[in-house]
């Protein structure tokens, strides 16, 4: 992906974006990531067969990282989800253009939410490492959102067939911001905002850097590293021995 886009290209390039962007959009490589990385759009476990938190393997971490450099502030502020103090801490990377991404944050994160976050077991921190211009815009719209982050996020998620790979992005976006309550001048106020743009990139490239994040979803947990959209059974299957 080209970093020189100029604010202006930003915004006009959203008119046009291919349709592979969506298949692209979980690797820095341009291509899908493996299987073994991240996990199809599949439940994770057959509906005649379900696993239980207790039954459930935790997957195989793929690191470690230093969870003081990890927490230490970038060029934006973290978006937080979940009390400082909780014993269990969550950073995820993901692309707003995500297939998988959007896939975790519809089937596993709202039952995470409500068992580890809501009850101050756990935090949850989302740094954006956007692939494409239009995951680009997408994570600007949400800082854009101001207190609305996180929801702006999961309509994004939610709508990402009506945006991600259209004939105009640029406009399936404004119709989504409006219904948040953008206007067309707000909505090109924050799209051609510099600063923010240059900001979200470096959050990306500092993943990229010092984490070593080369696809999305990629979570890191209390020092761990895993890769994938994985299950809420997945996910307690860590959590709770950290408990």
């Amino acid at each position: 992906m080209n970093r020189s886009l100029s604010r202006r290209n930003l915004l006009s390039s959203l008119a046009a974006i291919p349709a592979v962007a969506l298949l692209a959009a979980c690797s820095d490589s341009g291509e899908d990531t493996k299987a073994a990385d991240v996990k199809p759009a599949a439940p994770a476990v057959p509906a005649a067969t379900p696993a239980t938190p207790a039954a459930a393997k935790a997957p195989d971490s793929t690191g470690d990282v230093n969870m003081a450099e990890l927490l230490k502030p970038g060029a934006l502020p973290d978006k937080q989800l979940g009390k400082d103090d909780a014993k269990v801490t969550i950073v995820e990377y993901a692309s707003m253009t995500c297939p998988h991404c959007a896939h975790f944050a519809a089937t596993t994160f709202p039952e995470l939410k409500t068992k580890y976050i809501d009850t101050g077991k756990a935090r949850y921190i989302l740094r954006e490492f956007p692939f494409d211009p239009s995951a680009e815009a997408g994570f600007m719209l949400a800082r854009c959102s101001k207190d609305n982050y996180f929801p702006m996020v999961d309509v994004l998620f939610k709508q990402q067939p009506n945006w991600v790979g259209v004939n105009n992005t640029k406009d399936a976006l404004l119709q989504i911001s409006k219904l948040a309550g953008f206007t067309q001048e707000s909505f090109e106020a924050c799209l051609t905002d510099q600063k923010l743009l240059d900001d979200v990139r470096s959050v990306q490239k500092r993943g990229a850097d010092e984490f070593k994040v080369d696809s999305t979803p990629t979570f890191f947990i209390n020092g761990k590293t895993y890769k994938g959209a994985m299950s809420i059974e997945e996910m307690s299957a860590i959590i709770d021995p950290l408990l």
